[in-house]
């Protein structure tokens, strides 16, 4: 018993350093949107970078919603922008995945705060045709990838 003890000791010992010292995972592969969708994440990130509180707001549906961690969730056009008054700077998102079925669409993706830097945290764009067929954020939510 004392023998197999310390060959298993041995083992845990010998494998744990080399699974240490693996790279992290790669992160998912970027999609490319259709350019209804694609202007959306553009003109999110411009509006935050520029720090539009404005801008970002138009983006959503009027009855749109932000639903960010840490804070109770933002309704309509008026919220959204006091939400975001304040709020900005480097951004860069890029898609996971999408969908559209009709008036309605999804797009899942991943922010970091440039291109060159790995993914800081992912998010869920929920969103809606306007009668003029412009999609329109419906509901935004994200978290980081740090755990607390």
């Amino acid at each position: 018993m004392k023998k197999s003890a310390t060959i298993l000791a041995f083992l845990a010992l010998s494998i744990l350093p080399a699974r240490a010292q693996q790279a992290p995972p790669s992160p998912m592969p970027s999609v490319e949107l259709p350019a209804p969708l694609a202007r959306v994440l553009t003109g999110y990130e411009d509006a935050w970078r520029k720090k539009d509180a404005a801008a970002l707001a138009a983006l959503f549906a009027e009855n749109g919603f932000v639903l960010a961690s840490g804070s109770p969730p933002a309704r309509g056009r008026a919220a959204i922008e006091k939400h975001y008054t304040g709020a900005g700077g480097p951004l860069a998102l890029r898609a996971l995945a999408y969908a559209t079925r009709g008036d309605v669409g999804y797009i899942i993706g991943a922010y970091a705060g440039t291109k060159e830097r790995p993914d800081e945290g992912k998010f869920t764009l929920t969103l809606e045709k306007d009668a003029s067929g412009r999609w329109l954020i419906m509901s935004d939510m994200d978290n980081t990838n740090a755990r607390r």
